[in-house]
């Protein structure tokens, strides 16, 4: 099988979706598209070579971009994607989404006081 590339519209934008297995997949999407308009897209139109890893049902679809769970309601637009040009993001199959900086900023908090604590304490 040859691989074309092919031209992306100016005014879409090309995602390239990664599998958690690595298997990969590139879909045209526009600016105004959702999170969960793509989780939905790509559910309904799911590759054959990914049929091992189909899910049972859209919702559970979360993309990752830059590192962080995008929620449902973010658009392509939004993040700044630009036209024309291909993105890279993670598609992985998760019930819930982790809080927003729920982790990171409890352990940067838990620092951030032990060294202020510290701090304090030999001051006096």
């Amino acid at each position: 099988m040859t691989t074309s590339i092919r031209s992306i519209p100016s005014d879409k934008i090309n995602l390239r979706l990664i599998l958690v297995s690595g298997k990969t997949k590139e879909f045209i999407f526009s600016p105004n598209d959702s999170a969960g308009d793509i989780a939905q897209a790509i559910f309904d139109n799911w590759p054959e070579d990914w049929a091992d890893e189909a899910v049972e049902k859209a919702e559970i679809l979360r993309l990752i971009y830059q590192g962080r769970f995008l929620h449902s309601n973010v658009t392509l637009g939004a993040l700044g994607l630009v036209p024309a040009r291909t993105t890279v993001m993670h598609l992985v199959p998760r019930e819930t989404l982790p809080e927003p900086n729920s982790q990171d900023q409890r352990q940067k908090s838990k620092g951030a006081s032990s060294s202020c604590c510290s701090a304090a304490c030999s001051i006096l």
